[in-house]
């Protein structure tokens, strides 16, 4: 069942306010211990990092027990806990590697319909909806690695300034692939993007913007909001949409799936009923992603949260 939100708070006025737990100076002493030290010292480092958020990260502890409760069916261990936030902890150090180009250092399986690879080989523009679901490096580390079109991040204005700041500290020449909503110029950048045959990614399970709409769906069994925005912008701008999804599968295992949500192209559907159609399965999908590797979800907050 999907029922519009038009006056209800919005996704993203529970988690864009949340203060950075992290600051420049402390990512750029992470970059230079893996840079510097290697990819298996650093993630020595890890292990205590993980332990303090467990011990004393008390709302992103008690976000993570619901989530794991909903998605594994049982009670979550502590072991449980532990071990999600070092799936997050690792995806996070990996970044360092796949912003400065180290997408060798990885072994990732892709995965794509046969939507998705027509794409691929036409070079056509299009909006890659993804979700705080593993890795979105991952997605941009293998169009360098191919050699395929260049993929820039479409974000909630203050999360892409925040973005920036990590980007700069870790690569400061990728730092101009982040897209702002909200400047007065966002919406041609993209459209222009997407006429250079180009990805734009959008994680499109939080709010790109407070006040904006939003759907109310079922996940994992239980009434979430999602934001319309993204895909009522794809709409606007006629493009297809695919999913992507980056899974981390531990060590240094990756799995990168490609899949189609819809062609905002295609006239025969009503505006409305092709965005519907488009939600429902970019829900679904997530949700399916969510439950063959639980571990892989990255929202620390009470997502469903009325």
């Amino acid at each position: 069942m999907q029922t519009p939100d038009k006056n209800a708070e919005k996704p993203a006025a529970a988690w864009a306010g949340k203060p950075e737990r992290s600051n420049t100076l402390a990512i750029r002493f992470i970059v230079w211990v893996a840079l510097k030290l290697g990819r298996n010292v650093a993630r020595l480092f890890l292990y205590p990092i993980c332990l303090y958020f467990l011990l004393f990260a008390g709302e992103a502890r008690t976000a993570s027990k619901q989530y794991l409760h909903k998605v594994l069916g049982r009670k979550a261990r502590i072991s449980d806990g532990f071990r999600h936030i070092h799936t997050f902890a690792s995806t996070i150090l990996d970044r360092v590697f796949l912003l400065n180009g180290r997408f060798d250092m990885f072994e990732v399986s892709t995965h794509l319909d046969d939507a998705a690879r027509k794409m691929l080989e036409q070079r056509r523009g299009c909006i890659l909806l993804g979700a705080h679901l593993g890795s979105f490096e991952i997605t941009r580390a293998y169009a360098d690695e191919i050699d395929g079109p260049p993929a820039s991040v479409v974000m909630y204005e203050e999360n892409a300034r925040k973005l920036n700041s990590v980007l700069k500290a870790i690569n400061p020449d990728l730092a101009q692939q982040v897209i702002g909503l909200g400047k007065v110029d966002s919406m041609l950048r993209v459209e222009q993007a997407l006429q250079r045959g180009e990805f734009i990614g959008i994680l499109a399970d939080r709010g790109l913007e407070h006040g904006g709409a939003s759907v109310t769906l079922d996940f994992l069994g239980a009434p979430a909001r999602f934001p319309t925005g993204p895909l009522r912008m794809a709409y606007m701008l006629k493009c297809p949409v695919l999913l992507m999804v980056g899974v981390y599968r531990g060590g240094n295992r990756y799995d990168l799936y490609f899949e189609e949500l819809a062609d905002m192209s295609d006239s025969s559907v009503p505006r409305n009923e092709l965005i519907r159609q488009a939600q429902q399965r970019y829900v679904a999908r997530i949700e399916y992603y969510c439950r063959e590797a639980p571990y892989n979800w990255f929202n620390f907050f009470d997502f469903w949260k009325s």
